[in-house]
């Protein structure tokens, strides 16, 4: 059968009698889903095909192609609105074209290189990357939340030596701009005037500069393979990782609107983060694709997001479940369903907020889609089913198996060779690696790259992406998520690796051992940080210090929000630190022996967790 989920229905006698009514339930259930699945994979498959087909021709036509494409067919379209200004596809190729030629007369960049970025959501967001991309440069997207050390770490992952950075971030990079300039990075910022003469001004240049294109041929490549962008992932353990994205992956996420029935008359609504690959690889380049209008907003905002769609008439946006979750917490309205949004595709979507987004702002196609930045796998949830990620079938490569949470291992047989679970049981998710579904890893990292594989798992000589996700497959196939396993948790959108986190509060002069993990709180998406920690000898804990500490050097999603004091640090039998009775416990004073923190905004410190404190948490008043 085409669906593993269906592979009962085949051996079904579908005659009179008791078959015609398995039959009937067939048709009524499972027939439809089933030619949904195929019209689908069918789309997708030719898609899929038509890439390796002009890679075979070496004709690859990228992304970037594609816009300069769209550029000449619809110039004087819409493609960005960004505060009130429309920016038409014909603006955004000249001024594109304009840095580019800044990037190589005054700049000195050539075909090759890798320049870091570090802007806010804005038009010249765009602008910068497609410029440098006619370069022939690589992109490496930086995180605009990482701080010093991150930040620093971020270059010799990627090997870039020139950062362009926005108007609004240039003040950011003072605490290790000595660092960058030390290491011979030239910074380029969107500015016209620098107090800093080691900074160097771009939109004074960009107003003399040529509109005319460059040479194509510094743009063109042969091989879909070929690395264009990097995007920086907190994977699984240590500071940031520079995911390599080639123009392979970066075509198939473009396609992800259209696989999913949008089309150039959709108005699509972006508020994440375009360093991040869900609003550049699948918002920005499914736009293209689409030749669509995209509403880029530099932050998302709740109380905004339905009156921007209905004043735009935006019909397709995208969103992380806590967004659909911020929306539906708003006070309601009677324009609550006044609105032309038909279809949402994003990740993270819990089953009761789904239900309730539904029930409150009508019946919108929620389309889920799992995948993470480096991995080799895509699921994409096209029929809508609620609580689910996608729908297996026979061009997934993956497996399910067996997990100790206890052990925080796999588990294995007497031969030492993975088990895979029963359906219906959840495991982690492992997804085969091959030329077909290959996996380009991290740059300037083979450690890191290997460190993300499992070798030998069923067979000798086999290699599977380890995603680190537990996952469940039902009876008919389809897939849902259950949890992150390991080092690593979600929070506010964002992968919180705490080994950084560990080793940076580490730092702290009263701190002898930490050991950082996430707890769930009722009513949020993923998990908040939560650190247990040993004080050293003759030290006492100091909240205010720690507030400071954790402010200078942690990204807001990644601050510890809890703080439990223990005597000593429980460990497995493999050495490594105890995280699964401590995620258990959660952070219920009245539960927990052990003294509790909470982190404190407006006392600017870690006070006390007390139980009216715990009580205002989990009924959703005090803001997290």
């Amino acid at each position: 059968s085409l669906c593993r989920g269906h592979d009962s229905v085949s051996g079904l006698a579908l005659g009179s009698g008791r078959g015609a009514f398995l039959r009937a339930c067939f048709a009524e259930t499972l027939l439809p889903v089933l030619w949904r699945d195929v019209l689908f994979l069918l789309k997708v498959v030719r898609y899929g095909v038509g890439l390796e087909l002009s890679a075979l021709t070496s004709s690859v036509c990228t992304v970037l192609e594609r816009f300069i494409q769209q550029a000449q067919r619809i110039p004087d379209k819409p493609f960005v609105i960004f505060e009130g200004g429309v920016h038409t596809y014909r603006d955004i190729e000249l001024r594109s074209n304009r840095l580019a030629n800044v990037f190589l007369q005054s700049v000195g960049l050539k075909k090759g290189d890798c320049i870091a970025l570090l802007m806010s959501n804005e038009p010249d967001f765009l602008c910068a990357w497609f410029g440098l991309a006619k370069v022939g440069c690589s992109v490496a997207f930086l995180n605009t939340n990482i701080r010093s050390r991150s930040l620093l770490h971020c270059f010799s992952c990627c090997g870039a030596k020139t950062l362009v950075v926005g108007s609004d971030l240039v003040a950011s990079l003072d605490s290790i701009l000595p660092s960058l300039l030390e290491d011979n990075i030239q910074v380029w910022a969107m500015t016209s005037h620098s107090e800093n003469p080691q900074v160097h001004t771009l939109l004074d240049k960009i107003a003399g500069a040529s509109d005319q294109p460059v040479p194509a041929e510094l743009r063109a490549t042969t091989s879909l393979k070929s690395p264009t962008l990097y995007i920086f992932t907190s994977g699984t353990t240590g500071l940031p990782k520079a995911a390599v994205i080639t123009h392979l992956q970066s075509l198939k996420a473009a396609a992800g609107f259209w696989a999913f029935g949008a089309t150039q008359e959709d108005v699509v609504y972006i508020c994440l983060p375009l360093y991040h690959s869900a609003a550049s690889l699948i918002g920005i380049g499914g736009t293209i694709k689409l030749g669509a209008t995209c509403i880029l907003k530099k932050k998302f905002s709740a109380s905004q997001f339905w009156k921007d769609c209905r004043k735009h008439d935006v019909t397709v946006f995208q969103y992380i479940g806590e967004l659909c979750r911020y929306l539906c917490n708003q006070p309601k309205t009677d324009e609550d369903k006044v609105h032309k949004v038909r279809m949402g595709v994003g990740n993270g979507l819990r089953q009761d907020v789904w239900r309730e987004f539904h029930s409150r702002f009508g019946n919108v196609q929620m389309c889920e889609v799992y995948g993470s930045t480096e991995g080799n796998l895509c699921f994409m949830n096209h029929v809508g089913k609620i609580g689910t990620v996608g729908r297996s079938n026979f061009f997934y490569r993956y497996d399910l198996i067996k997990y100790d949470m206890v052990k925080d291992e796999p588990v294995t047989d007497q031969n030492g060779f993975c088990q895979r679970v029963e359906r219906g049981e959840t495991g982690l998710l492992l997804s085969k690696v091959s030329s077909t579904s290959p996996f380009f890893g991290y740059a300037g990292s083979k450690q890191l790259t290997e460190k993300k594989l499992m070798r030998n798992v069923f067979v000798k000589g086999d290699a599977y992406f380890n995603t680190g996700d537990l996952m469940a497959e039902d009876q008919e196939g389809f897939i849902c998520f259950r949890d992150r396993v390991g080092d690593t948790f979600r929070w506010k959108g964002e992968n919180v690796a705490t080994t950084e986190v560990t080793e940076t509060l580490g730092l702290v002069d009263f701190i002898q051992e930490v050991n950082v993990y996430g707890v769930e709180i009722q009513g949020h998406e993923g998990r908040a940080g939560m650190a247990a920690m040993i004080v050293r000898p003759g030290h006492t804990f100091d909240g205010k210090k720690l507030f400071e500490h954790v402010m200078r050097e942690i990204p807001p999603y990644a601050r510890p929000l809890f703080i439990r004091l223990q005597e000593v640090m429980e460990m497995t039998s493999t050495f490594k630190q105890q995280k699964f009775q401590l995620v258990r416990s959660g952070f219920n004073p009245a539960t927990i022996s052990d003294l509790l923190y909470v982190l404190d905004y407006p006392q600017e410190s870690y006070i006390p967790l007390t139980d009216s404190i715990y009580q205002s948490i989990i009924a959703g008043e005090r803001k997290l």
